[in-house]
């Protein structure tokens, strides 16, 4: 069986249509799967990236609300101080700041920066520690409450907005950096298809040389083996290496050419013999010509 098979496969050859096709399909395939490959890195990266950048942006955002409702909560109080009337402390919404503050220890992208959202957070604690103090501040006939609003608590709310600022900026230099790896994933996502491009031209190179060399050239030679033929009788005798339906083609020429050459030569001595008188007048024949077999 595997005898059989093997020498089939001798036996087996590629025809000028097969051969045409393998290499344009070869191409085809090569342009398709990188291609293929290409829009597939991008779009991976592409969601990777984004979602990064969109992580950032949500950061910043909730780092800026800190901020807003800190400032917000620390001029109420200086409001309370400055209005003798006024003996009750503001109102600060600390479960949003807490949620706030969760919010961004889950959606930061590097582990470096949860530590500065604790930072945050401790920072938080100590400013409404010091906050609540204001109530015996404001009873206490002693103690100066804008000596301590100055001196006791705005060091307080200072080092708070530094650790917020800190962040910020922490949050802007990962969403600088996402940045940069986006654009850089962009350009390595079109290497494939930009190598795909180079091989897809190079292989339209190695097929044109093919076509040149394997079939344009020989037609072209066959052609002028014809012309020399048909115009100053000489024989034709153009050889090339080949066994697909083109190389049948220059044997089926080589063979009419000779077969007719020799019926010249055949005519041309009756000719001359009934010249001379030696046989009876033989009728004009016609070249011979024979069917090429078609293969394809």
């Amino acid at each position: 069986m595997f005898r059989k098979l093997a020498d089939r496969l001798k036996e087996f050859k590629l025809t000028m249509r097969m051969k045409l096709t393998l290499s344009l399909s070869a191409i085809a395939v090569t342009l398709l799967v990188s291609s293929v490959i290409s829009i597939m890195e991008y779009y991976k990266m592409s969601n990777y990236v984004s979602d990064l950048i969109a992580d950032n942006i949500r950061s910043v955002n909730v780092a800026q609300k800190l901020s807003e409702v800190t400032n917000k909560y620390n001029l109420d109080l200086l409001t309370v101080i400055g209005d003798d009337a006024v003996g009750t402390l503001p109102d600060f919404h600390q479960k949003e700041f807490m949620a706030h503050c969760d919010s961004l220890r889950n959606s930061l992208t590097s582990d470096k920066m949860v530590p500065l959202t604790d930072s945050v957070v401790y920072a938080y604690s100590a400013y409404m520690l010091t906050s609540l103090e204001l109530n015996d501040v404001l009873l206490s006939d002693f103690i100066d409450t804008r000596a301590w609003y100055f001196d006791r608590l705005q060091p307080k709310f200072k080092r708070l907005n530094y650790y917020i600022d800190v962040l910020n900026g922490a949050i802007y230099d990962d969403l600088k950096k996402n940045s940069l790896t986006f654009q850089r994933g962009f350009y390595r996502s079109i290497i494939p298809g930009a190598v795909a491009v180079g091989v897809g031209l190079l292989l339209v190179l190695m097929l044109l040389f093919f076509l040149l060399v394997y079939y344009v050239n020989p037609i072209y030679r066959m052609l002028a083996g014809l012309n020399n033929y048909r115009s100053f009788n000489k024989k034709y005798s153009y050889s090339f290496e080949g066994d697909d339906q083109l190389a049948e083609l220059n044997d089926g020429i080589t063979e009419l050419t000779g077969e007719n050459q020799m019926l010249r030569k055949r005519v041309a001595n009756l000719r001359a013999k009934v010249a001379s008188g030696t046989v009876a007048s033989v009728p004009e024949p016609a070249e011979v010509t024979a069917p090429v077999k078609n293969n394809n």
